[in-house]
């Protein structure tokens, strides 16, 4: 009796070994993995299909990490809140951006993350945050097929203009135009020795163009010095004597026209002088 409870309190304790031995491994390997990765969020606006949990997660291509969990965003139901499980130590930059990339021929997608530029600081989680919170943007793809109703449209308007363009009436008006510049072409194909000979007289022209230009350049000089010489004439003294010259002209002038006056009444006077003779009393 007494050996058989031995054998229990040894069992017992060997059970109590093995389950903290367990327990302690368990606790080690929580506290290892929860060290072993680092947590970011990210939202992506609109359908996320081809992600889910273990969904690649790439970091300039390599990769880094898995895809933990997708939830609705509760403010905004057409967002969906991406939380990303990464490696340590990767240092993503505040100016990294997240987008969704398909993987190719195998119709799969992952998220890839850009590695932003070395002065941007180092992300962390900001207050009320419970991980740092990664950027997003569409990708080239998802920019592509938001924007391809416009690009249908604006195709549909070109081909309309080049139905129009290529109408009957368009057609005939675009063979009359080709006809013309065919006679035009024609036509100076046959003047192509007039037009030669013009340019030999256009180039002889620019050649004698410099003797002009200098022929141009004495006139001015000379109408230069003419203009000084009457400025000078103007202000020194001899506008004064032109002056004085005039007047003794006028008088010579007033002289010569009382001369001709007594010629013309009594020319034999300013001859023989005046013979008459007065009375003289007795």
């Amino acid at each position: 009796m007494e050996t058989r409870a031995n054998y229990v309190a040894v069992g017992a304790f060997v059970l109590a070994f093995i389950l903290a031995l367990v327990i302690t491994m368990l606790w080690l390997a929580g506290f290892q993995y929860s060290h072993e990765y680092e947590y970011y969020t990210t939202t992506f606006h609109g359908a996320v299909t081809g992600l889910g949990k273990g969904t690649s997660v790439r970091y300039n291509g390599i990769e880094v990490g898995r895809v933990d969990d997708l939830a609705f965003d509760p403010n905004d139901p057409q967002n969906v809140i991406v939380k990303l499980q990464i490696q340590p130590g990767l240092g993503i930059r505040t100016d990294s951006v997240s987008s969704i990339e398909p993987m190719g021929l195998t119709g799969g997608d992952y998220v890839e993350i850009s590695g932003g530029s070395k002065y941007a600081a180092v992300l962390t989680a900001q207050p009320g945050q419970k991980y740092p919170v990664i950027k997003s943007a569409p990708s080239a793809l998802q920019q592509l097929t938001a924007g391809a109703p416009q690009l249908l449209a604006k195709l549909n308007n070109i081909s309309d203009r080049l139905i129009a363009l290529l109408s009957d009436d368009n057609q005939k008006h675009l063979s009359h135009a080709l006809a013309d510049l065919d006679k035009t072409t024609t036509t100076l194909a046959d003047r192509s020795g007039d037009l030669d000979a013009a340019i030999v007289n256009l180039h002889q022209a620019s050649n004698s163009l410099p003797a002009v230009v200098a022929d141009a350049d004495i006139s001015v000089k000379k109408f230069g010095k003419l203009s000084d010489d009457a400025d000078q004439f103007v202000r020194g003294g001899s506008l004064t004597q032109l002056g004085s010259l005039i007047a003794d002209t006028r008088r010579t002038v007033s002289s010569l026209d009382r001369l001709s006056d007594q010629l013309n009444r009594q020319p034999t006077k300013l001859i023989f002088g005046d013979r008459r003779k007065g009375y003289t009393p007795p």
